[in-house]
């Protein structure tokens, strides 16, 4: 989800909630202490330069149990890095202590906002000699769809 995007959430919500993706919530009494922009340059496993650019907010969750984050409180704090830090429209990423510090994807369902999985993944397959992922098929479907069913003499 691109900044805008979760500014235009933000400006039509009455409160701010993140579900983590197991299914459980942020506590709400959870700070936002950074929003700013990442910067990567890397090389990829094919010899190709890139370069990645997202903004990141980072959660914490502190002991302050009479804290809650408005949403127009967190779109003022969004506002203020825009001008301050000169922030793109980039996809956003949200930092989250768990075992460690946890980087989500970000989604919103409507009422509140999710915290996605991220996936490491090879960005130049062709480059690297990798296969194609093979794809899975189920036999049951694979004989419904063929009308090939055990003793019909077709296999």
């Amino acid at each position: 989800m691109k900044l805008s995007e979760v500014k235009h959430h933000l400006e039509n919500s009455t409160s701010l909630r993140f579900e983590l993706p197991n299914g459980l919530f942020v506590p709400d009494q959870f700070h936002v202490t950074e929003v700013g922009e990442i910067t990567k340059d890397f090389i990829d496993c094919g010899g190709k330069v890139r370069k990645e650019r997202t903004v990141n907010f980072q959660l914490w969750e502190a002991g302050d149990y009479d804290h809650r984050l408005a949403p127009q409180k967190l779109v003022s704090i969004i506002s203020l890095a825009e001008k301050v830090l000169q922030l793109g429209d980039w996809e956003v990423e949200v930092e989250y202590q768990s075992d460690t510090i946890g980087k989500y994807g970000l989604e919103f369902d409507g009422e509140h906002f999710q915290l996605t999985y991220k996936k490491t993944n090879c960005l130049a397959n062709d480059a690297c000699g990798m296969p194609d992922e093979k794809q899975q098929v189920k036999l049951s479907e694979l004989q419904a769809s063929t009308g090939c069913t055990p003793g019909g003499g077709c296999c």
